[in-house]
């Protein structure tokens, strides 16, 4: 008789030449650094790894991103760091000619990209803007609102002016708790103008595309944050490849998911598909993969998380920033 060690499932990290990290919720919330996440990273970097970071988050500088990562204890230049400001100058280069007068609705984060790719800045729509950014700011009010407003007036299809919004995020980590984002204050100019705006940041394609270009990634892998329900709902162009509670376990050997018949298995999670049911049959004694068990259930029926009735135990959140 032979006897053999089996192979280990392979980690999150096997393969990947550059962690590209989101920032809010993932490495930090307000100006704390989150569990685990500093070593984490540190120890991605020793490996040989280059880290890039990427945030949503438009209020701020590349540069001054960098140097809140430094103070965390992590070794960062202003090149490692994408910003969705980044990203929407990188869409406006090709909608609006160079050196065009744009509508700034935000903070320093978007202004100082905006005037670095060329652009004038106005805070009116009574200056004529040839389009219009938004990011989020702090101190972004209804006056800002407003003018938005007004400059977005006239639909596209009758020569109305583009309109690029960093991010739609509904909701911002902070040290206190879970805010209102940047997709709150977009939401509200819809509102009263009645058209969309276009998405720079995550979890749309010119933000990746920038950070990649940043970094030289050739097998990227990136890390970003969402509530459990979010995950468990996920359409198939946003679902993550893994799942994990912290930074800590894209070391780990990542748990292989089976599938018999009605029954989903991770680890020793095991929910079970009942007609409109999605059952918890055995909860493993590990929230994370019972939620990897019920995503991977929802995912593979082909079925929109509306068409099941969700235990409530799936959509449990431990690990929430608090």
């Amino acid at each position: 008789m032979i006897f053999g060690r089996s192979t280990p499932p392979p980690t999150p990290l096997d393969g990947v030449d550059v962690v590209l990290a989101d920032l809010d919720g993932v490495v930090y919330a307000g100006p704390g650094a989150l569990p685990h996440a500093v070593d984490s990273l540190n120890r991605a970097q020793q490996e040989g790894r280059r880290l890039g970071y990427i945030t949503n988050n438009a209020s701020r500088t590349d540069a001054s991103v960098a140097e809140h990562l430094t103070s965390l204890g992590l070794r960062v230049a202003a090149d490692d760091v994408t910003t969705s400001p980044q990203a929407a100058m990188r869409l406006m280069r090709d909608l609006v000619p160079a050196g065009s007068t744009l509508l700034v609705i935000g903070g320093e984060g978007l202004v100082v990209e905006v005037e670095k790719a060329g652009f004038v800045v106005t805070r009116s729509a009574d200056d004529n803007p040839a389009a219009v950014v938004q990011g989020f700011a702090p101190e972004v009010g209804w006056v800002h609102l407003a003018e938005a407003a007004y400059a977005l007036a006239t639909p596209v299809e009758e020569g109305g002016i583009p309109w690029v919004a960093t991010n739609s995020d509904w909701t911002i980590p902070q040290a206190r708790g879970i805010a209102p984002g940047n997709g709150t204050l977009v939401s509200a100019v819809h509102t009263a103008v009645g058209r969309l705006a276009t998405i720079a940041g995550k979890p749309e394609r010119p933000i990746f595309d920038v950070a990649v270009a940043r970094t030289g990634a050739q097998s990227p892998l990136l890390t970003g944050i969402d509530r459990p329900k979010q995950v468990l709902a996920a359409p198939p162009s946003q679902r993550p490849d893994y799942i994990v509670e912290d930074l800590r376990q894209l070391f780990e050997p990542y748990p292989t998911t089976v599938v018999k018949g009605d029954r989903t298995r991770v680890g020793d999670a095991i929910v079970e598909i009942d007609g409109v049911d999605l059952r918890i049959v055995n909860d493993g004694g590990r929230q994370i993969d019972l939620l990897r068990a019920g995503s991977a259930a929802i995912w593979n029926s082909g079925r929109a998380i509306f068409g099941f009735r969700v235990p409530e135990q799936l959509y449990a959140d431990p690990f929430r920033v608090r």
